[in-house]
């Protein structure tokens, strides 16, 4: 169990005990973690800052960083910035373009505070999926320059996760398909700084029954709530396996029960449905 709380001031420590808290209730456990110790600590991605320097410094000595002095307005008007899959993708038109607001700002006597690219380079990698298959990125039109650090100095997340994934032994990789356009920045750095990035298996988005992501800020169900309402949290994994078609119809399931009928060959093809009806099934008493 890894906490990823990169967010500095705005990680809240009381929300990072609650989601473990939930996630016991949920009937999931690990052998690692901030609560229980073991080989790989520390578990908080807050108290890693020296890996992710040792990292940056590897990336220094190869000649694979710059300092990016563009804000957002900057790359969002430059006419020859490509979009990838992300956004914006930054590259060389962009590094020089950079170099010329630093050297402008420096001689106006301002020097704020800049963000650190990875170089990606060009060529292609290629990420192993276990849904998607053989998923390949060109780096020059996809990918671009990555931040690893930002302009507040906080570690970027790109960085963070390859270096704590190695560093772990993460060997396999499951996430959201909306983390899948990110996942070509992730395995060139691991390429650059010599790692073995890890298998992926990117699954299906839970969607409301209106069709829109789930998210908190717009009501949707969360284990808090279903948890303070009462709800039998093996009715959750059952519903849970259901929509990804483990199971033909929900039913009661233990996290270890629903990992017996985990085909991820037989995920569907696009994001799973939180219906009303099965919303309702989860909450009965």
């Amino acid at each position: 169990m890894r906490v990823e709380d990169l967010d500095g001031p705005r990680t809240v420590p009381a929300a990072v005990t609650g989601n473990l808290d939930e996630l016991r209730w949920l009937g999931l456990d690990w052998d690692e973690g901030p609560d229980v110790g073991g080989a790989h600590a520390p578990y908080l991605q807050s108290a890693r800052g020296e890996r992710y320097q040792a990292a940056l410094a590897r990336l220094a000595a190869d000649g694979r960083l710059a300092e990016d002095w563009l804000s957002r307005r900057d790359l969002r008007e430059a006419a020859s910035a490509p979009h990838g899959p992300t956004g914006p993708v930054y590259g060389a038109a962009e590094r020089r373009l950079s170099a010329a607001v630093a050297d402008a700002r420096r001689r106006a006597g301002r020097t704020p505070a800049q963000r650190v690219r990875f170089d990606a380079d060009d060529g292609e990698v290629e990420a192993l999926d276990r849904r998607h298959g053989a998923r390949r990125f060109d780096l020059a039109r996809e990918v671009g320059d990555v931040v690893v650090r930002r302009s507040d100095g906080l570690w970027a997340y790109a960085l963070a996760v390859v270096v704590d994934d190695a560093a772990m032994g993460i060997s396999e990789v499951v996430r959201g398909d909306d983390l899948l356009p990110a996942t070509g920045a992730q395995v060139a750095l691991a390429r650059a700084l010599g790692l073995v990035p890890p298998i992926y298996a990117h699954a299906p988005l839970l969607w409301d029954a209106d069709g829109t992501r789930m998210a908190k800020r717009r009501g949707g169900a969360t284990l808090a709530e279903l948890r303070a309402g009462g709800a039998d949290p093996q009715r959750v994994v059952g519903a849970l396996a259901a929509t990804l078609g483990w199971v033909p119809t929900p039913r009661p399931l233990t996290p270890k029960a629903a990992l017996r009928e985990c085909d991820t060959t037989a995920w569907p093809d696009g994001p799973t449905r939180w219906t009303a009806e099965l919303d309702a099934w989860v909450r009965r008493p």
